[in-house]
């Protein structure tokens, strides 16, 4: 069989195990640009991801030309560093759905500014030319509906700027934890910011006060154990490491999302202890998904698992993602025989199907959330994953951990 695809059988969870998740990629990410424009920062426990592999050396390139593949966070990030950094000329390149995946707003916030940016091939996408300048202008605005990542892009860079930088949002703030996220790390790191429902300013910082930064595990990829729980027998265990109880990550809303699905949770100092104490109560699971987007696959596949209908809404970002999420769902959920709607907003399962020994094969569509969302399933039927090793993007040892830790042979 070939390497890249995963076969999990029907098999049941060794209870009472710890598994290590590595940093936030969220985090990582953000604060790897922050030390690129403060090198005095120090940073521990950097995520192993792709992504964040890319971050570090993109940031670190002297190369003219700079292809970040997926990375689309990657891509939004130093698009503005670049185009802060007076004298850096550069080409930002990538996939080819990274060449379909929009970045106008952004472009044209910094172009707002005095930034010099144009597109190599198509309008409004990358790849991107870029000749860094000074940037003096300190006041824009910007629609906030679309991504968090074009307002914490431009967050990420305002304390460098000479001026600092005041941003007008329009119209509801889409994954708004995120964009806490990021402010909370700059008034960590000592940048002075206010930040009110539609507008945030952030002062120029010469110096950060914070010289070292200990990065917080990530709740995205906890989330594929808070679905094996729910998925699992009553009085089933798990403890993941290392996690704040004082989370700057919205995914945190996991603890709170699956007490609906069985599964209570405490914390043992940095350790986050998962237990399936009963079986789910709810027939329906209606959720808005606009603040925490990363969470609505694991949290689709675990509807399916428990066979419990399920109306998601708040989804418009998923459509440029890595894949159109939304229709990547529907598609493979449908495989096990749900009837699934969809709109560009919303998924809804309409009915509940019961499991079989039949193996089903999961595509992957090149994203790394339609692999790890699927795998818990394997508690309930056996699954073929295909393009298994895109895991990697966010999780790479996602598989090894699964198979050393969780699952009996």
């Amino acid at each position: 069989m070939a390497k890249n695809i995963i076969l999990l059988q029907k098999i049941k969870i060794k209870s009472n195990h710890s598994v290590v998740i590595g940093g936030s990629k969220s985090e990582t990410n953000r604060l790897l640009l922050l030390q690129a424009l403060y090198p005095s920062l120090e940073l521990e426990n950097i995520s192993e991801s792709d992504d964040s592999q890319v971050m570090q050396i993109a940031l670190q390139s002297d190369y003219y030309s700079i292809d970040i593949g997926h990375a689309g966070t990657a891509m939004r990030f130093l698009t503005a560093y670049f185009a802060s950094q007076q004298g850096k000329e550069v080409i930002l390149t990538g996939s080819k759905r990274m060449k379909q995946r929009p970045i106008k707003i952004l472009v044209e916030a910094l172009q707002s500014l005095g930034a010099d940016i144009e597109y190599l091939e198509n309008d409004g996408c990358p790849p991107l030319k870029i000749n860094g300048k000074k940037i003096e202008k300190s006041e824009i605005t910007i629609d906030a509906s679309v991504s968090s990542q074009y307002i914490s892009a431009l967050l990420l860079i305002a304390p460098s700027l000479p001026n600092g930088l005041k941003i007008k949002l329009q119209g509801e703030c889409t994954s708004l934890p995120y964009l806490k996220m990021t402010t909370q790390i700059l008034e960590d790191l000592g940048v002075e910011l206010n930040f009110s429902n539609d507008e945030v300013q952030v002062f120029p910082c010469k110096n950060i006060s914070k010289k070292q930064f200990m990065i917080e595990s990530d709740w995205s990829s906890a989330s594929y154990y808070f679905s094996l729980v729910a998925l699992s027998e009553i009085g089933t265990t798990i403890h993941i490491q290392s996690f704040k109880v004082n989370s700057l990550q919205g995914d945190k809303i996991l603890i709170e999302l699956y007490q609906n699905f069985g599964v209570s949770t405490h914390f043992e100092g940095n350790n986050l202890i998962l237990e399936k104490t009963h079986q789910p109560e709810i027939k329906h699971f209606s959720v808005d998904c606009t603040a925490f987007p990363d969470l609505a696959q694991t949290l689709m596949v675990t509807c399916l698992g428990l066979q419990i209908t399920a109306k998601f809404t708040g989804l418009h970002t998923l459509k440029i993602k890595e894949t159109d999420r939304i229709e990547a769902m529907a598609t493979e959920l449908r495989k096990f025989g749900l009837e699934v709607a969809t709109t560009t907003n919303s998924l809804e399962i309409l009915n509940t199907v019961s499991f079989t020994d039949n193996q089903q094969t999961i595509d992957t569509y090149h994203d790394h959330r339609m692999a790890l969302a699927f795998a818990p399933l394997c508690l309930k039927t056996p699954i073929q994953i295909n393009d298994a090793e895109v895991v990697s993007k966010s999780y790479p040892d996602f598989w090894k951990d699964l198979e050393r830790i969780l699952f009996v042979e």
